[in-house]
C-alpha cells in the first residue's frame, strides 16, 4: 500500500516518524561533510527541499539528538558505518529566516531579535551550566527583542561560543532562507539599512568565528558579494548552474517514475512531465519541482500547485514595469520560444530595474526560466563573472503562472476577458471580434505593441493569456512543432466531447486583413488535416 503523501511538512523527524511519503537524499549528508568546505551558500528555488534538507542535517548531526539515530536507519547515509558513528556528535545552531517578511526596518529587526531570543531560550540549560562566565551570562540576558544592532549581530557567534564551551566541539550553524527578508527589503525601500546589519551579521557569525566547524546557508538567489558577503572570503556557492549537490534538491526523472508507479499514475508521466519537468541545476537536466509533484501525487489530478504557493509580486512588478526589450523577451518567452541573455550568479537588487541581466538572472535563479545551452565561450565568465545562456519558461506550470501575470494586468477589462472567452468556446466569431476590439481599445496604450514584425508576437502573447482560464479544461500549447511547421496557440481539450482549437496569428495592413485570415485557415486545414467548420476572427488593429 503506498504512503500517505503529506503536504507542508518541512521538519525531517516528522516525515520519517509519520511514515510519509519521502524520497531518500540522505546520501547529500556525506557528500556535503566529504567536501570539506567551511561555509556553503546553496540557493534553489522556493518549495524545493531547502528546508527539509537543513532539517535533516540537523538531527543528524546535533548532539543532542542522538535519539534521533532511527531516523536514518534503513536510508542511504546509515550504509556507512563512518557516518553511523557521526551521527549526533556536534553542536548544531538551526534558525530560519523564511517567515520575515516585514515591511520595514524597524519590524525586520525586532523579528530577527525574536529568533535569537527564542534560539537562547532553547539553549537556557547553559546558564547553569558552570561554563559561562558572569560576563557570558550578562550578555545571554541581553539577548532580548529590543536588544541594538551590535548586540543582535554578535547573538550566533557567542551562542555559538558557549555550546563548543559545553560540548567540546566547535559548532555546525545553519540558516535556512537567508535572502527572504532581503527581498521584501528590496520591495518595500529599506535595502540599505538591512544589508548593513546583514554585513555585519554573517562577519561575526561565519568569518570571524574560531568557534564555528561549518555552516550551511541556503535561499533562492545569491545576493552580490558586494552588497552582503564583502567579507567571507571562505564562502562556497552553490547556484543553479553548479554541478555541485545538484540531485540534493528536486526530484530526478527516476525519483518521480518510481513514485507515479508507487501511485499507479504511470499513464500520467507525460503530463506530470510537461507541467513539473524542466528545472536544470548544473548539468544535471530533467530535474522536477518537489512541491508540484507531491501535490499532484496528493490530489491525482494536473494543476499549477507549485507557482500559487506565493503572490509572485517581485516577478510581476519586474516584467510589467521593465523596458520595451524586457517586454518583447517576455512575449517570446511566453510563445514557447528561448531569448539569448548574460547572466550573473550575483543578484544585484538595486539594478533590478534597470538591468536586463539582472531581471533574467533573478528569473533564472527563482525557477521561474531553466537552461536550455550555454555559450560555449569562457570570455564573458573569466573576465566579467558572467555566462551567457539560452533561457525558456522552465514548464507548463510557469507557463500557465505568466500567462495568468498577463490575464491580471489587463483586470480593467475583465468582462470583456469573460466575453471573449465565452464567444470562443460558442463558435461566435463577431462577439470575439467585438471582445478584443474593446480590450486592445483600453489596454494597449500602456504597452508598445510594436511594428508589423512585432505585432504578431505580441497578440500572440496576449492572446495566450486570454485564455489561459481554460487551462482545467484544456491543454494550452504554444509555438510547437506539428506537420510541416509551428501552430501558434494549440487547445487540447482534456474532454473528448469539447472541440479543438488552433489559433494562428497575421500581422497584416488593414486592406490585407482578409486574405491573409484566408491564408490562416488553409494553413490549419492543410497543415492539421482540420475538419468541420473554422471561425476565422480578424482584429483589425
Amino acid at each position: 500500500m503506498a504512503k500517505t503523501v503529506a503536504i507542508g511538512l518541512d521538519r525531517f523527524d516528522e516525515v520519517i516518524r509519520g511514515n510519509y511519503f519521502y524520497v531518500d537524499k540522505t546520501a547529500w549528508i556525506r557528500e556535503w561533510w566529504e567536501k570539506g568546505d567551511k561555509v556553503t551558500l546553496i540557493t534553489r528555488p522556493r518549495r524545493f527541499g531547502k528546508t527539509l534538507g537543513m532539517s535533516m542535517l540537523e538531527q543528524f548531526f546535533a548532539v543532542n539528538g542522538v535519539q534521533s539515530s532511527e531516523l536514518f536507519q534503513g536510508l542511504k547515509i546509515w550504509k556507512d558505518e563512518k557516518y553511523q558513528k557521526l551521527q549526533g556528535t556536534y553542536p548544531v545552531i538551526s534558525i530560519s529566516f523564511a517567515s520575515i517578511k516585514e515591511h520595514n526596518y524597524e519590524n525586520t529587526r525586532k523579528r530577527m531579535n525574536q529568533i535569537f531570543v527564542n534560539l537562547y531560550a532553547d539553549h537556557s540549560y547553559l546558564l547553569d551550566s558552570g561554563v559561562l562566565t558572569k560576563a557570558d551570562k550578562d550578555y545571554f540576558q541581553s539577548i532580548t527583542a529590543d536588544m541594538d544592532e551590535v548586540t543582535a549581530a554578535a547573538a550566533l557567534h557567542q551562542l555559538s561560543r558557549y555550546l563548543s564551551h559545553y560540548y567540546g566541539k566547535k559548532t555546525i550553524i545553519l540558516l535556512d532562507e537567508y535572502d527572504t527578508p532581503m527581498q521584501e527589503a528590496y520591495l518595500t525601500g529599506f535595502w540599505e539599512e538591512l544589508v548593513s546589519f546583514a554585513r555585519s551579521l554573517w562577519n561575526l557569525t561565519f568569518k570571524t568565528n574560531p568557534y564555528m566547524e561549518r555552516a550551511i546557508m541556503t535561499g533562492i538567489t545569491r545576493v552580490s558579494k558586494e552588497s552582503v558577503f564583502s567579507d567571507l572570503n571562505n564562502l562556497k556557492v552553490v547556484t543553479v548552474a553548479s554541478d555541485l549537490y545538484a540531485d540534493a534538491f528536486g526530484f530526478t526523472e527516476e525519483e518521480v517514475s518510481n513514485a507515479l508507479e508507487e501511485y499507479g499514475l504511470l499513464s500520467q508521466k507525460e503530463a506530470v512531465k510537461d507541467w513539473y519537468n524542466g528545472f536544470r541545476f548544473g548539468s544535471c537536466d530533467g530535474i522536477y519541482n518537489p512541491w508540484s509533484v507531491l501535490s499532484f501525487l496528493s490530489e491525482r489530478k494536473i494543476a499549477p500547485f507549485w507557482v500559487n504557493t506565493s503572490s509572485n509580486k517581485i516577478v510581476g512588478e519586474l516584467l510589467q514595469h521593465g523596458n520595451r526589450d524586457i517586454k518583447a523577451d517576455f512575449e517570446v518567452l511566453l510563445q514557447a520560444g528561448t531569448i539569448e541573455a548574460v547572466i550573473n550568479e550575483e543578484i544585484v537588487f538595486d539594478e533590478l530595474e534597470d538591468s536586463q541581466e539582472a531581471v533574467w538572472s533573478f528569473l533564472l535563479a527563482s525557477g521561474y526560466l531553466k537552461i536550455v545551452a550555454v555559450d560555449s565561450s569562457a570570455f564573458l565568465h573569466q573576465f566579467f563573472g558572467e555566462m551567457k545562456y539560452r533561457l525558456a519558461l522552465t514548464n507548463g506550470e510557469v507557463r500557465w503562472m505568466f500567462a495568468a501575470l498577463v490575464r491580471r494586468w489587463f483586470s480593467v477589462v475583465s468582462p470583456q476577458y469573460q466575453q471573449f472567452v465565452k464567444a470562443l468556446l460558442e463558435d461566435d466569431g463577431e462577439r470575439m471580434n467585438t471582445s478584443i476590439n474593446q480590450i486592445s481599445s483600453k489596454t494597449f496604450s500602456f504597452f508598445d505593441v510594436g511594428g508589423e514584425a512585432q505585432a504578431e508576437g505580441f497578440y500572440h502573447g496576449f492572446v495566450l493569456g486570454l485564455v489561459v482560464q481554460l487551462a482545467d479544461r484544456y491543454r494550452i500549447t504554444s509555438n510547437r512543432e506539428s506537420g510541416d511547421g509551428r501552430y501558434d496557440v494549440m487547445l487540447e481539450p482534456f474532454a473528448k466531447k469539447e472541440p479543438a482549437m488552433i489559433l494562428e496569428f497575421k500581422a497584416v495592413d488593414r486592406a490585407g486583413g482578409e486574405a491573409a485570415v484566408q491564408n490562416a485557415l488553409q494553413q490549419a486545414l492543410g497543415r492539421y488535416g482540420t475538419k468541420g467548420m473554422i471561425q476565422s476572427l480578424w482584429h483589425a488593429a
